[in-house]
């Protein structure tokens, strides 16, 4: 008994100190440089504003450089492909949905394990999920959309901003829940298929509810249909959830977050969850939020991962559609 603790008690110690000394030591060096915030988006979208205006606070309170950088394409996969081949050490995030860990693995190959390789570290934003008629559509609500899909299985052309998004999930899901086709028309990213909605190129289309796409209904260019979210919203009192039009699984509220590669240590990790959380909770990114009818979605990183866990687990049925992807 006397030997042991003479030598392996001391060995557990040193051991155990030693740890104690990596967590302190990664903890003091991070941020060492400055960070990359890799927007699996187009910019100029409302993902794109949101995550400038985070990276700006994100630099006032690390005291280091935060940059963005876009990275548009696959419904999300391309940027969150380039965040899995990233060094695994907190210097590089990306901004995304959470459809391209939770959807896309299910409906075609990606270059990257959602689980493995993709950490989550914070969720931002919910982003409700709005249906509108473009001047191509014909009919006055959401009603006629189903008319006119089964009275001409295919003629009805809905867009998305891309596979695999939270907008083309509300697509499919419809389509299951009310046993009628449309064809999907996938764009990359949200810019263009504003333009062409305006003018007319497809019949219905998936949206963010932003300011634009506001202005839009308001003079009388889109017509609202239905929303993805869990009530009515203020702003568009008079749009029915799809839940309330019989149809809830697509009643979809698309969460926003970001993320690191896989193996970055959790103690860099739980900083960021941090920092990131502080920097939602002031005053100048709630109203952006807020403004576009956003809602901050603060929390610790084990919420996130569960929620995560949860959307997977519901877009399995999916997994045996016949969608064609990229």
């Amino acid at each position: 008994m006397m030997l042991l603790r003479r030598h392996v008690l001391p060995a557990v110690l040193a051991l155990a100190g030693g740890a104690a000394w990596r967590v302190a030591q990664s903890q003091a060096v991070w941020p060492g440089q400055p960070v990359r915030i890799v927007v699996v988006y187009p910019p100029g979208g409302l993902s794109d504003g949101v995550a400038r205006s985070l990276a700006d606070r994100l630099a006032q309170q690390l005291g280091v450089p935060v940059r963005v950088e876009n990275r548009g394409g696959g419904g999300g996969s391309v940027g969150l492909q380039t965040l899995a081949r990233s060094a695994a050490d907190g210097h590089t995030l990306a901004f995304s949905a959470v459809s391209p860990l939770t959807l896309r693995p299910h409906l075609g190959t990606v270059g990257y394990d959602p689980f493995r390789d993709i950490e989550p570290v914070a969720s931002v934003m919910y982003t409700p999920v709005l249906l509108v008629g473009t001047p191509a559509f014909t009919g006055r609500d959401f009603a006629d959309v189903l008319s006119q899909a089964r009275a001409r299985p295919g003629a009805l052309r809905w867009a998305s901003s891309g596979l695999a998004t939270a907008g083309h999930l509300v697509l499919e899901q419809v389509q299951l829940g009310a046993g009628v086709s449309v064809t999907h028309i996938p764009y990359k990213g949200g810019g263009q298929q504003l333009t062409d909605a305006l003018g007319g190129q497809f019949e219905l289309l998936s949206t963010n509810v932003a300011p634009a796409q506001l202005r839009h209904i308001e003079e009388g260019r889109f017509r609202p249909l239905a929303v993805g979210a869990p009530q009515r919203l203020e702003v568009l009192p008079q749009v029915p959830t799809f839940a309330e039009l019989g149809l809830p699984q697509a009643n979809v509220t698309s969460l926003f977050g970001l993320f690191a590669p896989g193996g970055t240590p959790a103690e860099v990790l739980d900083r960021l969850n941090a920092e990131i959380n502080r920097a939602i909770q002031t005053p100048s990114i709630r109203q952006r939020l807020l403004a576009s009818d956003n809602l901050p979605a603060t929390g610790d990183r084990a919420s996130f991962v569960r929620r995560i866990a949860e959307e997977w687990r519901s877009n399995r049925p999916l997994k045996g559609a016949n969608i064609r992807m990229e």
